[in-house]
């Protein structure tokens, strides 16, 4: 079972080297944290894929590599610096209120023009991607 999750994570991070060597040729490592990071076959396997593109796997020791919470909420906190976010509910919005809920960033061949779609199933709707916002952000800077 490990060895399949393994190969899952291997496809996804080419498919992420290759898209940030698009977007930023000068890339030299592979930087990876949190619970998966202390798994050494993860890190050797891994090791395999960024050397097959000649880039460095750069991970925590161990027993930095704890729960992924922190890097969660460290994202959402640069989001939010960076104005992107959706505003607060109001204080009297009923209890049961729908959200709008974004559980997927997909990479690669699934973006469409700079958007991805959205997997709910409740509801599905355009949102944009974090490859786009980052490209916006970057942009603006210049």
């Amino acid at each position: 079972m490990q060895r399949v999750a393994v190969l899952h994570l291997e496809e996804r991070c080419q498919r992420a080297i290759e898209w940030a060597l698009k977007i930023e040729p000068s890339i030299k490592y592979l930087v990876v944290s949190g619970g998966v990071a202390s798994n050494k076959y993860v890190r050797a396997r891994l090791n395999h894929v960024v050397e097959n593109n000649n880039l460095q796997l750069v991970c925590p020791p161990p027993s930095l590599c704890t729960d992924n919470g922190v890097m969660i909420a460290w994202t959402g906190i640069e989001h939010f610096l960076s104005g992107r976010f959706d505003p607060p509910p109001p204080d009297n919005e009923p209890e049961d209120a729908m959200f709008e809920l974004r559980p997927r960033w997909p990479l690669g061949e699934e973006y469409l023009q700079g958007k991805s779609e959205a997997r709910s199933m409740k509801k599905a709707r355009m949102y944009p991607s974090l490859t786009s916002m980052i490209q916006d952000s970057l942009q603006q800077q210049s």
